[in-house]
This record gives C-alpha cells, structure tokens and sequence, in this order.
C-alpha cells in the first residue's frame, strides 16, 4: 500500500477476518469506512465484539447496511472519496449453501457486481476480493492459481467463482485493478464460531463431546487470521488482474492432530463422536502460496502452535461469555449438515 493515509471501504467489516483487517488499516493510520447487515448466521453477539473494538477509532465509520441494497451503497459512495473497496462482505459455508443457495448468489455474486458498478461509476480503481480455496476441489495439490476450477461441488464455490469472474470483466472494460486473494481455512481467536477450532475448543473445554465429520485424518491448511489480515491488506496494490492464494503454505495438519494440541492446551481430554464424512468436504487442502511471496511479499508468520494458543487465550479470558456463543446456524440447517470440520 502507499504510505500515505487513505480512505478504505471494508465490507463484512464485523465478520471475522474484516474485522482484523480494519484494525490493522486503523493501526496503519488508514480511514476504514465499513459495512455490515449483522445477519443472524451465526451469534451476533460475537460480531457486536469485534465491531466494538473497531469503535473505539475516530478514523472508523459504520454503516449497518447491505451490500445487496443498491441504492444504499450509491449513498456510502456519495459521501465518501474512496481509494479502494476491500470485499470481505460474503455468506460462508459450504454445507448451509446447499440448504439455502439462493441467499449465497445474492450476497456473493449480485452484491459483489452492486459493489463493482459503484466503483466504476465513481472511478474508484481498487478492488480487493475474498475468494476460496472451495474452488480447488478435485484439482492436484498443493492448489496453485493457474488451475482450471470449472468444478465447484458447492453453491458457495459457485458464487464465489461468479464474484471473480465479473471482477475480471470490470478490470478487462473499465480498467478497475483487481486482486482476487483465495482464502485456505482461516482461523484465530474471536472466529466464526460454526468452525472448527473455535468448536472443539469450546467443546473440550466444557466436556461435550466433539461431532467430528469422518475419521479426523482429513487435513487443512490452516491459516491464522492475522496473517491473513496482512496478506489482504499487502493486496491493496496495482496488480492488474490477479488471483492469490493466502495459506499457510506447509503440510497440512490432520484434524486429529488439531484435537491433540488443544487437549495439551486445555489440559484436558476431548471426547470424540464421529459423523459420516459429507462429500463436499475436501480431504486435503494445501496452497501453493510463492505467487503471495513474489506480488506481495507475502508470507505466513505465526505456526499452528503458537496460533492455537491465541485461540484458547482468547476463550478462556472471556469466560463466562465465550462458552455460551450460540454455534449454531439457522434453525432450519439439517443437523447432519452441522460441520466440525
């Protein structure tokens, strides 16, 4: 980024990673603009925490709107002179997507295009998306950004291939720069609460049993979020068109093994109830991440262990509260759909 402040629209800005990345735009001494709906897909409560942290800046405006609200983004538009817009506004989740896609399309695809075309009508030429790691599925590994990923197993994936797509058709016709940044299972403290390190955490500790999907030998490269946070914030730069994968970049880490340093952790015992594995589960993700390290100079900092220890840092300081976070999505998710993992 340049060094000089600038105005930044960070959307989703209550979600988990948004959150961290306004902070760290704040701390830079950056003007953070930022929206949310607040939706109820997981505990409010949480996201009420992270906005709260946010407004304590006098550099931080909030606006509790939509992305998918049209006429209420040409109105933050209209009062702001924006140097580029960070996309992390989206609905997650691989399994809820194939309850309820529709809802997926709308935010994901059709709020992303309302953001695009206010952009374009403004000349504002920045434009920072949060893709995944979901569009990878059934391709070689470690996943590098030259891929085909004509494949998506998931509403989710299926949208969030749309949301790059259109990106690249506005950087193609109307010059907006564009850094599309592939996101590998981002985790930390305060993090989405249907995850599953922020759920086995809570389970281990208050000694319900962990519903883990398939054997736990599956593996992820997981990502802490603060990495991620700099990673998307190193992105706001002239690049073209480019599509980044943001991972950890090591071997992936089975989830059995995720359970066992968070026993060690906690001190105590997980017991552990096995569901059947979902098929639009991925048994391995892995990034080939030397595209971060050479356009970004982007590499991940905090390992696993020391990662780990900030999530159960995180829970155990704010006890009561943190133990009776409603993981749960809404009431009408299928409970065999109901991801640990």
């Amino acid at each position: 980024m340049k060094k000089h402040p600038q105005t930044i629209f960070v959307t989703g800005c209550a979600g988990f990673i948004a959150s961290r990345v306004a902070r760290f735009l704040l701390d830079d001494g950056h003007d953070v603009v930022g929206v949310d709906n607040m939706n109820d897909y997981y505990d409010v409560s949480l996201k009420r925490h992270r906005l709260d942290e946010l407004q304590s800046s006098d550099r931080f405006t909030f606006y509790h709107e939509d992305i998918e609200d049209q006429e209420a983004l040409k109105k933050i538009f209209d009062a702001h002179a924006f140097d580029s817009v960070v996309n992390l506004a989206a609905r997650a989740g691989v399994r809820y997507s194939m309850v309820n896609p529709t809802v997926y399309m709308t935010t994901n695809a059709m709020g992303n295009l309302f953001l695009l075309e206010a952009m374009r009508e403004r000349g504002v030429k920045k434009y920072v998306l949060a893709s995944t790691s979901s569009l990878y599925a059934g391709q070689e590994m470690p996943f590098v950004e030259t891929l085909a990923v004509n494949t998506p197993t998931s509403a989710y994936a299926v949208s969030k291939k749309s949301a790059e797509a259109m990106a690249y058709s506005h950087h193609l016709l109307y010059g907006i720069d564009v850094s599309v940044l592939r996101y590998f299972t981002v985790y930390g403290p305060a993090g989405r609460p249907d995850m599953a390190i922020f759920r086995f955490i809570k389970w281990t500790d208050s000694g319900i049993p962990i519903q883990l999907f398939g054997d736990g030998t599956q593996s992820r490269d997981f990502t802490f979020v603060d990495d991620i946070a700099r990673g998307t914030i190193s992105a706001i730069r002239s690049v073209g068109y480019e599509i980044i994968n943001l991972g950890g970049g090591n071997q992936p880490v089975s989830l059995n093994s995720v359970i066992q340093k968070i026993e060690r952790l906690l001190g105590k015992k997980a017991s552990v109830v096995h569901q059947p594995f979902h098929k639009a589960d991925f048994k391995t993700t892995w990034a080939n991440i030397s595209k971060a390290n050479h356009l970004l100079d982007w590499h991940p900092t905090v390992s696993l262990d020391d990662g780990l220890a900030q999530c159960v840092q995180w829970h155990q300081q704010h006890l009561p509260w943190s133990a009776h976070i409603d993981q749960s999505r809404p009431e009408h998710v299928p409970e065999a759909l109901q991801a640990a993992g």
